[in-house]
């Protein structure tokens, strides 16, 4: 079963227990200050799983493409990537374990085939400090599910994933951890959940690639949520049956969630039985292009082409999510990924233009099942040939900085401008100097690394918080953003014109900033002008409530206003802001397809004696243009 087939069989099995299947979100999220991408299934259902109602209802699956650029250090192994997706159902309030468990394994065990005798899972041990009991339900219905397959499940108490690597296996099937490894909470284990906030045990599934690839000597004793390359973890279930109360109780919830991930990619790579998961059905055609390109085989090259596969995959994906390479936010997180990519090409010996031979290519694995990446495919594919054009025009002015330094040879501090300034990736440094014959130091390495930790360290502490996601934007602040956005995206229009379009926004606790689609600068007349009318409809006390229609309708007729390029549903949620003095048919100021969160009347964003201010007008990118806003 190829990893397509595994995602539509996914689908479908959840469809038919009677689950809503949703489009996935943008990899970009949509007014979340706390992180650059969407970077799990969850994130997109948090103001769902938080109790706002959803459209498509109660029983909920999709299949969600998400980026982390973490690790991106680290691609190049057998299991890192930056671009994955996380097969996902999730009950609001409706049903709980009783169910999740017998049809998760029903999935993996009968659909997908995996074999129940390399899996092995892990619950909750239980906490006494706080009265919560062991998760005796889940291992129950685990045991039944393994004992319905002839495999008997043995549990085994490890408590800590510390204490694993000294007890190992002990011929255990289901496996119990602390909260540091099967409890969810939004900030961590039990102790630092955060009062209100809705938690709760998981349970957590892992396929055993065999004994042959753990090294107990390096890892420890085997044991499934150690950090062994022998177990990959394919899936989760979140059980949130639980609110914080106090620091020192938890209640459970009336109705409690569940909210499961699996990794496609994962799975699939246990459906091969290799933990190589770049040999499954979604990166090997990408390898077999770069080996007819390169006339090099990936078993000699698998760092390299490893790294050209995923990133420019991850480029892909956002240039159809409508980002393009720049040097802020996504746009030079995208820049990275290629230019890194543009850098192990050369490695393998590419000299030519690769992109418009590797994108094709990934653009048939995605088009069958993403709509939007057919769609895209040529828009795609220029954006990333120019930027692979562009960087080759930086890497000639690398060489050409390098040059001027032939005289007094290349310290590892020489070497680090030409990569941070000019984009120069060190390893074409060191190959030219030699070509060159200009002298290297034998510890440029030392001196460049140094340089390269002392940046880390900056930019960690620059985006501290920038990746986390989570339970975000749902403080006072932040809602009066998010409703002052509205109001400016009609004044916009009111003001510019109709061809105005949302191309993008970001809102945290001390301003907004939205992009939108407009040929030339704002002048400052237009400017003030739009603070006028924003001012002014917020002074009428607005009133904020929203209503659910079918898409079409609301995209239709009744001329909702939405983001370019998101995708939705059979019905959408759309906010209406509107005068109570006005005549019961007029149309609302503001009306917009959102999912919140929003203040209940615009008057309250003049509390404390604030008012609506433009701060800077400004290009985003070509026919994009930038405006950032306070309440000051």
């Amino acid at each position: 079963m190829t990893a397509q087939e595994i995602r539509r069989r996914y689908l479908e099995f959840f469809e038919s227990r009677g689950h809503k299947v949703v489009p996935r979100a943008l990899l970009v999220p949509y007014n979340d200050p706390t992180t650059l991408f969407t970077g799990s299934g969850m994130q997109p259902m948090i103001p769902y799983l938080l109790g706002e109602e959803h459209p498509g209802g109660k029983r909920l699956v999709n299949s969600q493409v998400c980026l982390r650029v973490q690790d991106i250090e680290e691609v190049g192994d057998e299991s890192h990537t930056t671009t994955f997706e996380m097969l996902g159902n999730w009950s609001l309030g409706d049903y709980f374990k009783e169910e999740q468990i017998p049809w998760i394994a029903e999935f993996l065990f009968d659909v997908v085939g995996l074999d129940p005798n390399r899996v092995y899972v892990s619950c909750y041990v239980g906490n006494k400090m706080y009265s919560i009991e062991r998760d005796d339900s889940a291992i129950d219905l685990w045991q039944n599910e393994f004992a319905k397959r002839g495999v008997e499940a043995k549990v085994i108490e490890l408590g800590s994933a510390e204490n694993g690597d000294k007890l190992g296996m002990q011929g255990g099937r289901i496996f119990l951890y602390d909260g540091k490894e099967n409890w969810w909470a939004r900030n961590g284990n039990e102790d630092s959940t955060l009062i209100g906030d809705p938690c709760g045990p998981d349970s957590e599934m892992f396929f055993d690639f065999g004994e042959e690839f753990h090294d107990e000597a390096k890892w420890g004793k085997a044991h499934p949520a150690s950090d062994s390359p022998r177990f990959f973890e394919i899936g989760n279930n979140v059980f949130m049956g639980y609110k914080k109360i106090s620091e020192s109780q938890f209640e459970a919830m009336e109705f409690p969630n569940i909210d499961h991930g699996s990794g496609l990619e994962r799975i699939a790579a246990a459906v091969i039985d290799s933990p190589d998961v770049y040999k499954i059905s979604l990166f090997w055609p990408i390898i077999e292009k770069l080996e007819a390109i390169s006339g090099k085989k990936y078993e000699s090259n698998t760092n390299a082409m490893r790294v050209i596969a995923d990133h420019v995959k991850g480029a892909t994906w956002l240039a159809v999510d409508g980002v393009v390479p720049s040097n802020k936010e996504q746009g030079y997180v995208m820049r990275r990924l290629l230019r890194r990519a543009i850098r192990f090409a050369f490695e393998l010996g590419i000299e030519q233009n690769f992109m418009e031979e590797i994108v094709p290519v990934i653009a048939d694995i995605y088009h069958d099942d993403f709509p939007e990446v057919a769609e895209k495919r040529d828009e795609v594919i220029a954006v990333l040939i120019k930027e692979e054009k562009a960087f080759k025009q930086t890497l000639r002015k690398g060489i050409r900085e390098l040059g001027k330094l032939k005289s007094d040879g290349l310290t590892g501090e020489e070497l680090f401008k030409l990569y941070d300034t000019f984009g120069f990736p060190v390893e074409l440094s060191i190959e030219e100097a030699y070509r060159q014959d200009i002298a290297v130091p034998e510890n440029w390495r030392e001196q460049f690394d140094a340089k390269m930790k002392e940046q880390r360290e900056r930019s960690q502490t620059a985006t501290k918080g920038t990746f986390k996601g989570g339970l975000g934007g749902q403080t006072i602040q932040h809602k009066k953003y998010h409703t002052a956005t509205h109001l400016m995206y009609q004044a916009l229009r009111d003001v510019l014109g109709d061809h105005v379009v949302q191309r993008g926004s970001n809102i945290t606790e001390e301003r907004l900033r939205f992009d939108f689609s407009h040929p030339e600068k704002v002048t400052k007349d237009q400017l003030e002008k739009i603070e006028e009318i924003v001012n002014s409809e917020i002074a009428k006390d607005l009133q904020i409530s929203f209503a659910e229609f079918p898409t079409e309708e609301a995209t239709g007729p009744l001329g909702a206003l939405g983001q370019f390029g998101d995708r939705y549903g059979d019905t959408v949620k759309v906010y209406s802001m509107k005068d109570p003095a006005s005549d019961p048919d007029e149309r609302p100021f503001s009306f917009e397809i959102c999912g919140g969160p929003h203040v209940d009347h615009t008057v309250e964003l003049f509390e404390d004696g604030k008012k609506f201010k433009i701060v800077k007008e400004e290009s985003s990118s070509a026919g994009i243009r930038r405006i950032k806003a306070v309440l000051q």
